[in-house]
């Protein structure tokens, strides 16, 4: 079984992701700041580069305001 943070739908998850970022008006680290995490950290998840759980979904979504299905449909 291929890695996760390969796959087509990590790529999908990740660009949602960033475009949501866009979309609000937020930099990475606005982000970083609101989620107490460094900006490399949220840097990394745009890049591909790090996985993240569905807590940390969970707050991406809030943070963005949209509904988490946004994110994994």
């Amino acid at each position: 079984m291929p890695k996760t943070i390969h796959s087509k739908e990590h790529k999908k998850l990740i660009e949602k992701l960033k475009t949501a970022r866009l979309a609000a008006g937020f930099t990475q680290k606005q982000v970083a700041e609101s989620l107490k995490k460094p900006q490399s950290y949220i840097s990394k998840i745009e890049a591909g580069e790090q996985r993240i759980d569905i807590i940390e979904l969970k707050q991406f979504a809030a943070l963005f305001k949209k509904d988490i299905d946004y994110f994994i449909k």
